[in-house]
């Protein structure tokens, strides 16, 4: 699913957009696998019972409720939880009734840096770490692919400095040759 364009300004380009690392999902995939694994044992414990009928009802009450808090709110949690990077800014947006994000401008950066564990690093995420010029490091936790993201971020921060010392952005260059061309045009 893109981010919806009338977010961006003129422009404007998303070259990002990812939500969390599904490793979030692991617990609450097993509770659900828990809860509807154990209230089928109980409902089954419960047939031959004379308030059976109730007993599954209550079952069913509870089984719902915990599925709905442990499983289905992580789940939208996950899914609306948006980590974007356009040509101007990265956006962080979170939340379903309650929206909160934040903007920062790729000119405003002044450092990126990674960290992933051991774990992070065989599941492909880790922590992004973006400084900005005023405020403290903010960290991005459980974002996938963390390395890519992390040098992406770094080559819209060179690109942006480029254009503004009035210098072709380097996706721009062409072969080789050329870039030896203006090397030793250069000296």
């Amino acid at each position: 699913m893109a981010y919806p364009d009338e977010l961006l300004v003129d422009d404007e380009r998303v070259v990002l957009h990812k939500h969390p690392h599904p490793k979030m999902l692991v617990v609450p995939v097993l509770v659900f696998l828990v809860t509807v694994g154990l209230a089928v044992y109980l409902a089954a414990l419960a047939r031959n019972l004379s308030w059976a009928t109730i007993a599954w009802i209550v079952l069913a009450v509870v089984a719902v409720a915990v599925v709905v808090r442990f499983t289905l709110v992580p789940l939208v949690r996950w899914r609306t939880t948006h980590f974007v990077v356009t040509t101007r800014r990265v956006l962080v947006r979170e939340g379903v009734v309650s929206r909160q994000g934040i903007d920062i401008p790729i000119g405003r950066i002044n450092s990126v840096q990674f960290r992933h564990t051991i774990v992070e690093r065989l599941l492909g995420c880790g922590t992004l770490v973006i400084e900005s010029a005023s405020d403290e490091p903010l960290e991005f936790e459980d974002v996938p692919g963390v390395e890519k993201v992390h040098s992406m971020l770094y080559n819209q921060m060179s690109e942006l400095d480029e254009r503004r010392a009035g210098r072709p952005a380097r996706a721009g260059y062409g072969d080789d040759e050329d870039r030896d061309d203006r090397w030793e045009s250069r000296r």
